[in-house]
């Protein structure tokens, strides 16, 4: 008895390290649960989303570090004078430094978006257009958020690598006159007629955002588009832009019966042959055609640049290269 007790135990040693790795959040994970934090708190306060979820994802290690766990601060924001409420303790820069600590996450990126816009060495950031990110990873660095040297090149080699940029977009299109409410919030939709996908079922995959109509106009890569409204087929898309059924399907990668479901992106342009963003990483039900639609980049392009044969389903983890 004692040996089998033993074993238990030793078996229940072994099995811990295993469930510990396996609560551990992953970056995609973490964006997807805290993008809409982000975005409420670029609509309220003008400090990107891009550059939120970087942040975040940076500062609390996307969610796993001690400080994120023990005391929900996200963005490693120290307890300064002024602050009143609960506190965490942990060596940083020097030992045992007091951080903020907060009831919830939620609160956390409140805090952070205030923190940025009450204080006067953060106020240059705010001349600054929401989409230059650039810009604010630079400024971020330059007004002492961080003594890492190499903070703002982390930050946008974040935000490049798991496109973060779309995320900024979708707050935009909320401060530019789309209600805020659950039907203006621009959400991937992936639409797969069948759902054992094959190697040719690229084209049943639309990327939807949902975004109360009427149609309007906007520009990806600089290439402009148009978000299709109730009702609307290739052929009506085509003739309100003054287009042939066919150029349209063409810029768009798209056949004549392929579903065109409300709030699609519809280009009425060619999509150029590199994206701006250099890599995009695959996530789960994206296919290349419907990363060939966020990013404005041609689907043979996108084949062609990767070394993929054209119709191939890629996998979710899979690094694919924009530009040259």
């Amino acid at each position: 008895m004692p040996i089998i007790r033993n074993l238990t135990s030793a078996l229940i040693l072994l099995a811990v390290p295993s469930l510990t790795m396996a609560q551990r959040m992953t970056t995609e994970e973490y964006i997807a649960k805290y993008r809409e934090d982000a975005i409420k708190d670029m609509v309220k306060t003008g400090v990107p989303a891009c550059i939120t979820l970087a942040q975040g994802i940076l500062e609390s290690e996307s969610g796993n570090s001690k400080l994120a766990q023990e005391a929900n601060n996200h963005f490693g924001i120290k307890c300064h004078k002024e602050w009143e409420g609960k506190t965490f303790h942990q060596d940083d820069d020097a030992r045992d430094e007091c951080f903020r600590k907060y009831s919830t996450v939620l609160e956390s990126y409140d805090d952070h978006s205030d923190f940025l816009k009450t204080r006067s060495r953060y106020a240059f950031l705010f001349e600054l257009d929401v989409t230059d990110y650039k810009g604010w990873a630079h400024g971020l660095k330059k007004a002492g958020y961080a003594t890492n040297p190499n903070y703002a090149h982390k930050l946008i080699d974040l935000i490049e690598r798991y496109n973060l940029e779309a995320i900024n977009n979708e707050a935009i299109a909320r401060m530019n006159g789309a209600p805020a409410n659950a039907a203006a919030t621009l959400v991937r939709q992936v639409s797969v007629k069948d759902k054992n996908v094959s190697a040719k079922s690229d084209r049943n995959v639309t990327t939807v955002i949902n975004i109360t109509p009427p149609t309007y106009y906007a520009e990806q890569n600089n290439v402009k588009y148009v978000v299709s409204k109730k009702g609307d087929t290739w052929v009506s898309i085509a003739k309100e832009n003054d287009m042939m059924v066919w150029q349209v399907l063409k810029y768009n990668d798209a056949l004549r019966d392929d579903e065109l479901r409300e709030g699609t992106i519809v280009y009425i342009k060619p999509k150029r042959h590199s994206a701006q963003q250099k890599f995009h990483v695959v996530m789960p039900g994206e296919s290349m055609r419907d990363i060939s639609q966020m990013y404005a980049i041609k689907l043979s392009s996108l084949y062609k640049k990767n070394q993929i044969e054209p119709g191939t389903v890629v996998q979710p983890g899979t690094k694919l290269k924009l530009s040259n």
